[in-house]
């Protein structure tokens, strides 16, 4: 029942061996960027990463042929409900060709096959980002051309809310949780029996992050937008990559935050508090989704670890429900999890089928 997990990120790839839920090993393989810059698509770097994964199989001396399945974090797919799917042809041609975009996860499906196919294993893909199950009501944005969907950390938001359902006793089925995933991007989502019926999008929704604007005035960004001040690139640059705290305090390092601010540094003391602000806000849109019947409001992802500043945001929102702190990530876990579950029949993967014609 050992499982190779594959977790591709931008500057990273994260693999590990399960023996069904029992961690035999884990690594994270840096990319310099120097190298990942020789490539120009994401695709390109496929036979790249692939060897840094066969030597890092190598030297921690695991045989492939001792390994019966391969289970890769999912990418950017047509949009669909969550879970586990086998890794198929038509899922195979939309990573390749990027249909629905480009994103280091693409590579979870593709490295999975390259690996699995040659020991006539199965591989699989779970929770794409891409993954959406927004309630309809959601999907209205005020705009007929935008529609709304669930583009968010679907994997780890998943993780922590089954976490949480268990800790709780609560069946996932009948749970009621708002997820804060605190990251280089944030995002809060609303999960209601076991899905995310509601979640901004961190690429340009909800509160700022380290690097990206979250939800900006609308009027005011049209205004930008034709100022004539900023090429389109830019303005991409300032919401998505050069916004929030980058924006304001020159750092995507949280950590340089909490510095400046016990320095007594005004601005960041201003931003920080900001951030707390926003994060609370949002946690409270999420709870009204939820129509107040939160079981608990879960807090994961890196910044989770700082204890003040999940007080902080407590301070605002705790009075709503029980606080539930994992910190960091249980991707690589949530992932071999999933891989355990088809290997015991207790779940049955989906099919992808791609955009209907």
């Amino acid at each position: 029942m050992k499982s190779l997990i594959l977790n591709p990120g931008s500057t990273s790839t994260k693999i590990a061996v399960f023996d069904a839920y029992t961690m035999v090993f884990s690594k994270s393989i840096k990319h310099p960027q120097e190298e990942l810059q020789k490539f120009a698509h994401i695709i390109d770097q496929k036979q790249y990463r692939l060897k840094a994964i066969m030597d890092t199989c190598d030297e921690q001396g695991l045989k492939l042929a001792e390994i019966s399945t391969v289970i890769g974090i999912g990418g950017l797919l047509y949009p669909g409900v969550g879970g586990v799917y086998e890794v198929n042809k038509k899922m195979l041609d939309d990573l390749v060709s990027a249909a629905y975009g480009e994103h280091a996860a693409n590579l979870g499906g593709m490295l999975a096959v390259e690996i699995a196919s040659p020991h006539k294993i199965k591989a699989y893909i779970a929770d794409p980002v891409t993954t959406d199950e927004l309630q309809d009501v959601a999907r209205l944005s005020g705009m007929p051309d935008i529609v709304r969907t669930c583009r968010t950390h679907t994997l780890n938001q998943k993780a922590a809310a089954s976490r949480a359902a268990k800790e709780l006793g609560i069946p996932k089925e009948a749970c009621n949780l708002v997820v804060a995933h605190l990251g280089g991007g944030i995002s809060v989502a609303a999960h209601r029996g076991g899905l995310i019926v509601d979640s901004n999008d961190p690429r340009g929704e909800g509160p700022f992050s380290m690097d990206r604007s979250g939800g900006v005035h609308s009027l005011e960004l049209v205004k930008l937008c034709f100022s004539g001040k900023y090429t389109e690139d830019q303005m991409m640059k300032l919401v998505n990559g050069g916004g929030g705290v980058a924006a304001y305090l020159n750092t995507r390092d949280f950590l340089d935050v909490l510095r400046m601010r016990a320095e007594k540094d005004k601005t960041a003391a201003a931003v920080y508090e900001a951030l707390v602000y926003q994060i609370a806000r949002e946690i409270g849109a999420e709870a009204a989704v939820l129509r107040g019947k939160v079981d608990a409001i879960v807090f994961t992802g890196g910044m989770a670890g700082e204890k003040e500043f999940i007080d902080d945001i407590s301070g605002y929102v705790g009075h709503f429900a029980k606080t539930i702190v994992y910190p960091g990530e249980f991707e690589l876990e949530a992932l071999a999890a999933y891989a355990a579950q088809v290997q015991n029949r207790e779940i049955k993967p989906l099919v992808y089928e791609g955009k209907p014609d």
